[in-house]
């Protein structure tokens, strides 16, 4: 038998068009359809499907709701099926935080079409999720009320919060941040949105660089995705705008469906949002950031790639590494999707190599 597939979604139309196009693939089998959250539950526990396809919206019970007691009943991985709207990214959100692995927008007229885009990348997905590993729910570190505002002086409040102190043994360990660092760089996708709360939320708010995230996201998504890591972080967290300047301390997520690039000088940065390259596979790009980023900052860079399909952040982590930049990647262990940090190690890149809750005390370390 293939891959398990277990569709939930309350439109009959759905249900019926995402198994046709999931029965058209040899190594893909349904094992059962339900149409709200409670037939959800009862039919993961049952038929332990390896992959659920969970609609956002439904009766009875929703999505999210359903969810938090499948990830109880099934090791099942959760691809969310959303609609591109900006409430419904923050459900999708949620639905991330609690244990869904990743998601796909959907729309009756993407699924309608045989042609459609969306046919392919529904079953690669599949394939994809078929072999990830299953996603702990996020459990944030309780933390002290944040504290975003000014002083009268215009400098921002001391932080609250600093990053975990670690053992000594592992601190010895860990890489650390060379004191010439202008810019950390950051490129993820499978795994990355709650990836990247474990790296954010332990910096403090007087971290001393700014911080860029390439998230493979859909333009909706990347400004709520923005406002809810903010809410989470000491950092100062938004949506990366044209003509931005890089401020240390502040974190500029990619918009979706656009490209992240880089002018100025060295010493005065500054954000440039550009249309995509219909030639480019992901928009944003790991590697058309990382690579604009070496060719304005050289080698003071520190770059991270974390967990995600694919090959993206290679090429541009070796632009990096080639004008004496760092280059850190996620181990495999903890890595949804093994992809992306794996070409970049294959391909004799990286510097350093870490678990994901090892990142938050590296960029706090001075190398």
């Amino acid at each position: 038998m293939g891959i398990k597939v277990l569709i939930v979604d309350d439109s009959q139309f759905f249900c019926r068009r995402v198994g046709s196009i999931l029965n058209a693939a040899h190594d893909i089998d349904i094992v059962g359809v339900a149409n709200n959250g409670q037939e959800a539950i009862e039919k993961a526990q049952r038929l332990q499907p390896d992959v659920i396809t969970l609609d956002v919206e439904m009766p009875i019970m929703d999505g999210v709701t359903a969810l938090k007691q499948i990830v109880k009943v099934c090791d099942a991985r959760v691809l969310m099926l959303s609609s591109l709207t900006y409430e419904n990214a923050k459900i999708t959100l949620d639905a991330l935080d609690a244990g869904a692995t990743d998601f796909l927008l959907k729309s009756y007229e993407s699924l309608s079409s045989d042609s459609s885009g969306l046919v392919v990348q529904l079953q690669k997905k599949i394939r994809e999720m078929g072999k990830a590993r299953k996603v702990p729910a996020f459990k944030p570190a309780p933390a002290e009320p944040q504290d975003k505002t000014k002083t009268p002086s215009g400098a921002p409040s001391p932080a609250r919060r600093q990053a975990p102190i670690q053992d000594s043994r592992v601190s010895a360990r860990l890489p650390g941040v060379p004191p010439r660092t202008k810019l950390v760089a950051i490129g993820a996708s499978t795994g990355g949105p709650v990836a990247l709360q474990k790296v954010l939320a332990p910096l403090p708010a007087n971290f001393p660089y700014p911080i860029t995230v390439t998230q493979h996201m859909p333009g909706t998504f990347t400004g709520a995705f923005a406002t809810r890591l903010n809410g989470l972080c000491q950092l100062k967290i938004v949506e990366a705008q044209d003509s931005m300047p890089l401020q240390r301390g502040h974190v500029y997520i990619a918009p979706g469906g656009k490209q992240m690039v880089f002018d100025g000088s060295a010493t005065s940065p500054r954000i440039r949002i550009r249309p995509t390259d219909p030639r480019l596979q992901f928009s944003p790009s790991v590697d058309l950031t990382f690579g604009s980023a070496s060719k304005l900052l050289g080698g003071d860079i520190v770059a991270i790639v974390l967990t995600g399909m694919g090959s993206d952040g290679t090429e541009g982590s070796r632009l990096i590494k080639a004008k004496g930049g760092k280059i850190w990647v996620q181990d495999e262990a903890t890595c949804v999707v093994y992809g992306m940090p794996m070409s970049v190690a294959k391909a004799g890149l990286k510097d350093a190599q870490l678990p994901i809750d090892q990142f938050a005390a590296a960029l706090a370390k001075r190398g």
